[in-house]
């Protein structure tokens, strides 16, 4: 596997035990709909939350949640919806950023609540 994947990998475990112990049921992690994935979903009290996950090493320069494109915002929608029409969920929706950078001293992490508004269906 490559550096970055692992990196990723990584991240995704720091963000599911950061999210589940500030009370987030994890539902399902790299939830995939064709070549879609959804890092993480949850439910946050009655929300159900599709989290974006972004991990870099310290020497970035640009903030992890910076990273994610109107392209991958598309995508993420795409794969949300696709994640409630099989589920059969009946909640309102948001999507939500774990931010991670590792360093040597250790991490910084950042949730970012409701991270962007996509129009759902």
């Amino acid at each position: 596997m490559s550096e970055s994947y692992d990196l990723g990998r990584q991240g995704e475990e720091i963000a599911t035990h950061f999210l589940a112990e500030k009370g987030f049921k994890i539902l399902k992690r790299n939830w995939h709909f064709g070549k879609l994935e959804l890092d993480i979903i949850a439910i946050d009290n009655n929300t159900l939350v599709f989290v974006e996950v972004k991990t870099r090493s310290a020497n970035y320069l640009v903030e992890p949640e910076l990273s994610i494109t109107n392209k991958q915002r598309g995508f993420l929608i795409k794969a949300a919806n696709a994640f409630i029409d099989t589920h059969s969920y009946d909640m309102e929706a948001r999507f939500d950023i774990v931010s991670i950078v590792i360093h040597p001293q250790g991490k910084d992490i950042k949730h970012i609540d409701e991270a962007f508004y996509p129009y759902m269906r």
